[in-house]
């Protein structure tokens, strides 16, 4: 019988509902041991100990790392005519939207004789990684790079499993050359993590990485990150999540279909349905256990299931959204019959779909905000990628002679209560008249 959705029941829970949600576990002692040791492996080891994961993970026996630039160009023209078209829509689309974000630093800021501008300057070279495995994401080449190029960034380097032939899908390469990729290596796991970190006799280190993948992946860009070497956005960009919110008006397979949909990425990750409807519950969770049944990855989604598969009832909209705020879900989906009443009570989501026509998957694709978005609950203090996360502000400021006069009693004040005798100081000698203090 094909796995469906476990039901938890909170109608009679009144306050706090986050100690009656089920969380998978982010980790064990395992996996963190086990991306450490590839760390150790790639930083010490280099090229050769890339070349012996790969065979040990993937199965591929490769010599050359980087996929040769003319692959690139080849496999642009080598992919069905319908598919080009389409990743250049999504292209498109995701081009225009992160150029928003991309705004002029603002107007200086100046105070008693103090002038603060600020410098908006991309990093030198920014990694992306991207998933194998399960399904080949070249949409999230797109959703990757694309920002990375808006930023202003001069080397965006993808890195991605190659398939047990050496070779990288034709897809994933024709959406590299649309978004203006400049490396592409045919290294993934936490070893492609390692490479981008460290550097290796062929790849060079990077400044930032971004881009999902498994709880190997994310716990090896956190650990790189707080080495110091790298930096990566603050969310968790791991194992897919959803959690659709339905009443009596529901299209039972519309909500069904998206239950199950992110869960066609595999293991680890959410499948929540929260409802204040017997009913829908009843019908939507029957739904789902029908198209699980008939679904082409029938195993990935019912693995996903039996973990962190939930129906959850509810007592009505707001505990529906308390639920959805606990979990703060990759994607939430509100298909509900007023859903921009419910919109107010959102704190926590990477991403929010209203109605049922805005399914999720119309931002793993076409929406145009990159679907890279925080998972685990990261979603409470981090957002989706941005092109605010491959570039940095540089404040730059400048006071004149009657401002560090007129500040200069409060500066020494503070540093000679901290104790730094010498910040002091660098202030009296520039105000060598200056006796009297604040």
């Amino acid at each position: 019988m094909a796995a469906t959705l476990q039901r938890l029941d909170l109608r009679t829970i009144a306050g706090d509902v986050r100690p009656h949600l089920p969380r998978p576990e982010l980790a064990g002692e395992g996996p963190i041991a086990a991306v450490r040791a590839i760390l150790a492996e790639v930083r010490d080891h280099g090229d050769g100990a890339l070349r012996r994961l790969t065979a040990q993970f993937d199965g591929a026996a490769i010599d050359t790392l980087r996929m040769p630039p003319a692959d690139l160009a080849a496999a642009l023209e080598a992919i069905p005519p319908a598919l080009r078209h389409a990743l250049e829509a999504a292209r498109d689309a995701i081009l225009e939207y992160h150029r928003t974000q991309a705004a002029p630093a603002p107007e200086p800021h100046r105070r008693d004789g103090v002038t603060i501008r600020d410098l908006t300057r991309p990093v030198d070279r920014a990694g992306v990684y991207i998933p194998g495995g399960r399904a080949p994401l070249h949409s999230t080449v797109l959703m990757t790079a694309v920002p990375a190029r808006v930023a202003g960034v001069k080397e965006v380097v993808l890195c991605t499993p190659p398939s047990k032939d050496g070779t990288v899908a034709a897809a994933t390469l024709a959406a590299a050359a649309l978004a203006g990729v400049d490396e592409v290596y045919r290294v993934g796991g936490a070893q492609a993590i390692a490479a981008m970190a460290y550097g290796t006799e062929t790849i060079r280190p990077v400044d930032v990485i971004v881009g999902p993948g498994n709880v190997y992946v994310s716990l090896a860009k956190h650990e790189v990150a707080q080495a110091g070497l790298v930096g990566v956005p603050s969310g968790f960009a791991g194992p897919s999540e959803v959690v659709v919110i339905a009443d009596d008006e529901t299209p039972v397979e519309m909500a069904a279909i998206d239950v199950i949909v992110q869960a066609e990425h595999g293991p680890d990750g959410l499948a929540w349905l929260v409802t204040w409807s017997e009913k829908a519950a009843d019908r939507i969770t029957d739904a789902v256990t029908d198209l699980t049944k008939r679904a082409a990855r029938r195993d990935d989604i019912e693995s996903t299931l039996a973990k962190g598969g939930y129906c959850v009832l509810v007592s009505g909209p707001e505990q529906a959204l308390e639920v959805a705020n606990a979990v703060a879900p990759e994607h939430l989906e509100l298909m509900s019959a007023d859903p921009e009443s419910l919109v107010p009570l959102i704190r926590n989501a990477g991403a929010v779909f209203c109605g049922p026509y805005s399914p999720a998957a119309l931002g793993d694709y076409l929406a145009s905000p990159s679907h890279v978005l925080p998972t685990y609950g990261s979603a409470r203090f981090a957002s989706g990628l941005q092109v605010s996360d491959f570039v940095k502000r540089i404040h730059v400021i400048d006071a004149d002679p009657p401002a560090i006069t007129k500040l200069a009693p409060y500066i020494t004040a503070i540093a000679e209560s901290e104790g730094l005798s010498a910040h002091a100081e660098s202030i009296r000698l520039r105000t060598p008249d200056l006796t009297e203090g604040p």
